[in-house]
């Protein structure tokens, strides 16, 4: 099974992708995560994606705040799919983020998620790595369905709450 890279551009950002990880470990995908700055070590970023195929890696994850234009400079560097986890900074709610991580020249795709969304970023991956892994696949179609169940049974309960008041 291919790998997940999460690179994150500052270890502040390891508490958002720390839900990443635990859907990945959840489903069995093999993964690494780095510290890698889009500004501070572009070279460590780029050399990363560009050997990232050959290190058997099938999806890159990409978390950033603020400038976030480290799923840019991934993408840049690689044809392996890139998934932008837009951080809350400081400053402007995540927009920044967001706003960075999205708008990407035509050729260079980074596909995003919500911001903080690093859950939907693993689950992303895993929709991806499952084109071409069978047992991948079914655990996904297993995980929606067990989601499915609990949304029935809360159904349920609120029903009987309600028919009590």
């Amino acid at each position: 099974m291919k790998k997940v890279a999460i690179i994150m551009g500052s270890d502040s950002d390891f508490p958002i992708v720390s839900k990443a990880i635990k859907q990945l470990k959840d489903f069995g995908v093999p993964f690494e995560v780095r510290v890698m700055s889009a500004h501070r070590t572009p070279d460590e970023a780029s050399e990363f994606a560009k050997s990232a195929i050959k290190n058997g890696f099938g999806v890159i994850i990409a978390a950033a705040g603020m400038a976030a234009h480290l799923g840019g400079v991934l993408a840049a560097n690689t044809t392996l799919p890139v998934i932008g986890i837009p951080c809350k900074g400081p400053c402007f709610d995540g927009m920044d983020a967001l706003l960075a991580t999205v708008m990407m020249p035509t050729g260079i795709p980074v596909a995003t998620v919500a911001v903080n969304g690093a859950a939907n970023a693993a689950i992303l991956a895993v929709q991806i790595l499952a084109l071409s892994d069978d047992e991948l696949a079914e655990k996904l179609a297993e995980n929606r369905k067990t989601m499915a169940e609990t949304v029935i049974a809360k159904d349920k309960d609120i029903q009987s709450r309600v028919d009590e008041i």
